[in-house]
């Protein structure tokens, strides 16, 4: 939850509408916090898939970037744990340079990661894809069975490595089937923009000077099926 409040001079010496564009980076800051509260649930699944095969994450070297075998491995661990995967086989069409998307789970990624993906053989960029209307909002491509979309909000640890001591950030993708979580909310308090305008707080506003936008939220995240997720773990080549 969170609020902003609006003086009555800004409010009549702004040409835009103050007020309208207050709930509108209300809006953004909630979602973008929501996310973020459900990331931290999320990350904590006990699925994992480390890259260049190592085995915690404070064994890392700056090096262990994504890589199209282990990318591979984590499809894997997620057919034989019989996780379903989220979106249907786009099949080709006849439009230039456009590839087959299969079947895919879905694994929300770091910008940084994304680049490093750019750079592996068999990865399809978004605009490759045979039909627009199934591209997912954020969506930056497809490798193998995944359809990755792409956010700063993706989890990260700061880590020292135990063979040089050195400082590194770890980049972890969550890449899910169906049902692998699900989110409540309270039925009519899910989320609420709340205004409060000139001079509604009496006394506290004698000279009615002061409006505020502000939001409040009510949800849950829960994991559902640890099977049916996995995170994996990597470094950034950036």
């Amino acid at each position: 939850m969170d609020y902003v409040t609006i003086t009555d001079v800004v409010d009549y010496e702004s040409e835009d509408p103050v007020l309208t564009e207050a709930a509108q980076v209300m809006g953004e800051q909630a979602a973008n916090t929501i996310d973020q509260l459900a990331r931290e649930v999320l990350a904590v699944g006990t699925t994992v898939q480390y890259s260049d095969a190592r085995r915690s994450r404070t064994d890392f070297l700056a090096t262990c970037y994504a890589t199209a075998a282990t990318l591979r491995q984590a499809v894997a661990t997620l057919a034989t744990n019989n996780a379903h995967k989220i979106t249907r086989m786009v099949n080709p069409s006849t439009g230039f340079l456009t590839a087959p998307i299969n079947a895919a789970y879905i694994g929300i990624v770091h910008p940084k990661i994304v680049y490093t993906l750019k750079g592996i053989a068999g990865w399809v960029p978004v605009e490759q894809y045979p039909s627009q209307a199934d591209v997912i909002d954020g969506e930056a491509g497809a490798f193998d069975e995944i359809r990755f979309i792409q956010t700063s909000n993706a989890k990260t640890w700061a880590i020292v490595n135990n063979i040089a001591s050195t400082a590194l950030t770890i980049y972890g993708t969550l890449i899910f089937g169906k049902d692998a979580y699900g989110i409540s909310r309270i039925s009519g308090e899910a989320l609420k923009n709340i205004v409060k305008p000139l001079g509604s707080a009496g006394s506290a506003d004698p000279l009615d000077q002061r409006t505020t936008s502000g939001w409040k939220a009510t949800f849950i995240t829960m994991i559902l099926d640890d099977n049916a997720m996995l995170r994996y773990e990597c470094t950034a080549a950036i």
